[in-house]
């Protein structure tokens, strides 16, 4: 097996040439570099540039991002997806002016003190924005190392992470450490990806193992999971006289937290529609409604689990609106609906409300 310098200096070298050209690698700012690493949990670095930009000139620092309202927060958070990151991120932000004064921590305890930030993203931080020789083991990581030292045990076991956070760390050099880090996630973004690997590209094609015995293509192993689980669940589209619709505030924990919808919920087995619909509403703001025509159906895909929403319109019959299972309800207006956070889900309902075209 070749020598970790052979193996750095190969990487290194393909960095120099191919590396991507990204807002957030323009600076050693702390603020920055971990704004830029909470959106890019699970995010495609596409989907986050424009966001990351947004988010910085709405909160250039972190004094700004603990002052601001939370929904202000979610509000430039929409549609970028895992709301809790955001959540998270404001809730750090407020500990760190409070508490550290206002400065970003240099040692892996502290930010694992966080809200929202686990080992990847302290040792991104602490490599790229303070220089200190920590290996960055995400998704890519994971996935070269597997092939390149041909690891045949599945790379989501804690004895497996372990086995290649071992090895990343002989790479890491001293001098720049950031700097290589960025280099790894590059080639497992761009060439060592998770389908059809552009091998004959890969500066390590003649050191990888898995190259070898032509396994590059099965590495590296995953537990089995089972299927996506499927959801229903049913929104009301309630109206008053002066043409404003009834909306209501997520608790502020769990999937979507503290974002907007319309009033409703999940459907239990063998559960009709209106029925279920009359039900949820009832339990969630304790009014009554007439379920009348349909007005859409959407469907969306969550980490673990499916869902289609079916929206009805329906007319209040009964009751006065009052917060029991939400934060919080309101009459809005197209500007509130517009200027209030809401998931993709209620933005696609919103999509079929004339009133909004």
């Amino acid at each position: 097996m070749a020598q970790p310098n052979h193996i750095r200096d190969n990487i290194l070298a393909w960095y120099a040439r191919h590396g991507r050209r990204l807002p957030w690698r323009e600076t050693r700012n702390p603020y920055f570099i971990w704004v830029s690493e909470i959106m890019l949990q699970q995010t495609q670095v596409a989907t986050v540039i424009p966001y990351y930009h947004y988010f910085l000139q709405k909160f250039p620092n972190i004094q700004g991002l603990a002052r601001a309202p939370l929904q202000e927060v979610l509000k430039a958070w929409e549609n970028l997806g895992y709301y809790s990151r955001a959540r998270y991120l404001h809730e750090a932000a407020r500990k760190i002016v409070r508490h550290l004064g206002g400065r970003i921590p240099d040692t892996r305890k502290e930010l694992l003190n966080l809200p929202g930030v686990g080992p990847y993203t302290a040792a991104a931080i602490l490599s790229i924005a303070y220089g200190q020789r920590i290996p960055a083991v995400d998704g890519n990581v994971r996935r070269i190392v597997s092939r390149l030292y041909l690891i045949r045990e599945a790379v989501d076991k804690t004895e497996t992470l372990g086995k290649i956070h071992t090895r990343v760390a002989k790479l890491v050099p001293g001098h720049h450490p950031g700097r290589f880090n960025q280099a790894l996630m590059d080639l497992g973004a761009l060439i060592c990806t998770p389908r059809s690997p552009a091998c004959e590209d890969c500066p390590l094609e003649k050191l990888c193992m898995a190259r070898r015995q032509k396994m590059e293509e099965r590495l590296p192993l995953r537990k089995r999971r089972g299927p996506l689980s499927y959801k229903e669940g049913t929104a009301a589209l309630i109206s008053d006289p002066q043409g404003r619709l009834l909306i209501v505030q997520r608790p502020g924990q769990g999937l979507l937290g503290g974002l907007w919808k319309f009033p409703g919920g999940l459907l239990e087995k063998k559960e009709d529609l209106a029925q279920a619909l009359r039900k949820t509403v009832m339990a969630e703001i304790g009014i009554k409604v007439r379920v009348k025509d349909p007005l859409i159906s959407v469907s969306h895909t969550y980490t673990h689990f499916k869902i289609t929403l079916h929206a009805f319109r329906c007319k209040l019959v009964g009751g006065d609106p009052r917060p029991l299972t939400c934060q919080a309800w309101t009459w809005a207006v197209e500007a509130d609906l517009e200027t209030l956070p809401f998931s993709r889900v209620d933005r696609k309902v919103m999509d079929a409300l004339s009133f909004i075209r």
